[in-house]
């Protein structure tokens, strides 16, 4: 919780336009952490810039994926923590649940 409120405080400092939408969306809040259905801001109270992740098991994040692919979204930035192991785990998990 420290943490927390101490990244808040920083980011509140902040000029950046993006960072004042992101934490708009959950105010630093934990209960406001889901912003959508498997959409999840919790990053972003600790790190800066777009801090949103899709969660779930491999076949809701794919569902999720082509919800967003089916709206005419076609590039996606991916990103996990640890970056390597996230990068194999979402090509053998994820990436073969989704439609070529």
């Amino acid at each position: 919780d420290a943490t927390i409120a101490s990244a808040q405080k920083v980011f509140a400092r902040m000029d950046s336009v993006g960072q004042a939408r992101m934490s708009a969306l959950h105010g630093g809040r934990r209960d406001k952490l889901e912003i959508a259905p498997n959409l999840w801001a919790g990053v972003g109270l600790v790190r800066g810039g777009a801090g949103t992740a899709l969660v779930g098991d491999p076949d809701t994040v794919a569902e999720r994926i082509d919800e967003y692919r089916r709206l005419g979204i076609d590039t996606f930035i991916l990103s996990g923590y640890p970056h390597l192991e996230e990068a194999y785990r979402f090509g053998e998990l994820v990436l073969p649940r989704l439609p070529t």
